[in-house]
């Protein structure tokens, strides 16, 4: 039996839908049969979140396992949080849950690693942007990260939290990303946000995309069905 997947999601929403769809459809892909693995979906508040998340940790910590421990109590058998900034605090709620917690960084730097990168670029919401949390798991495969400038982090967070969360993709929103890509030499891209491959694809850049979104639920995917 598939271990039963719960996904803490509406942070946002619009990425919280494409979690639930990739994994289902990566599922019959593989199978081509409609065993699909369980899944329970919380929803977070998405403003109250993102308040505490600028502005209190103890609440922020407090109010993900709320959500964490909703889905342990529907029958989840391990959590992904569908979404890169609360990973911030990963290790805090690692030790405070009751079930198992899939990191997106851990999977995202180990997908990195496997593709020989060296050097990656951070994309993101300025909170991730500004964290360190990429930078710690990466160093320890040995890969450098970078981040943007200040006044590249601010356009970043302005498309995504104007923009991207609620479902609107303006092309000069794609150019603005895509410039800010091109200023940098590296070797690849973290879209450390899970709105940002909603409008970026690999087809748009010249430099290897890290889609954090699918290699999270592709994780989660091959962990529900492990034995």
């Amino acid at each position: 039996m598939a271990k039963r997947i719960g996904i803490l999601g509406g942070i946002s929403y619009e990425s919280t839908i494409k979690y639930y769809e990739l994994i289902l459809r990566t599922y019959y892909e593989q199978n081509m049969d409609y065993y699909y693995p369980e899944i329970v979906i919380f929803s977070l508040d998405f403003q109250k979140f993102t308040n505490f998340e600028n502005e209190n940790k103890r609440m922020y910590i407090k109010y993900i396992l709320e959500g964490i421990n909703s889905l342990e109590k529907a029958g989840a058998e391990f959590v992904l949080m569908a979404a890169n900034s609360p990973h911030a605090v990963f290790e805090e709620l690692e030790i405070l849950s009751n079930i198992p917690l899939l990191s997106i960084v851990k999977v995202s730097a180990e997908k990195a690693k496997q593709e020989g990168m060296k050097k990656l670029l951070l994309l993101g919401i300025k909170f991730t942007m500004q964290s360190s949390f990429y930078q710690n798991a990466c160093k320890k495969l040995g890969i450098e990260v970078k981040v943007p400038t200040e006044d590249e982090q601010n356009d970043i967070n302005r498309i995504i939290f104007d923009e991207l969360v609620i479902g609107v993709f303006k092309n000069e929103s794609k150019n603005r990303l895509l410039e800010i890509i091109s200023n940098y030499e590296v070797d690849g891209v973290i879209l450390g946000c899970t709105e940002l491959p909603l409008i970026l694809k690999q087809k748009d850049a010249d430099v290897k995309l890290l889609n954090t979104l699918k290699i999270h639920a592709e994780a989660a995917l091959n962990y529900s069905l492990s034995s």
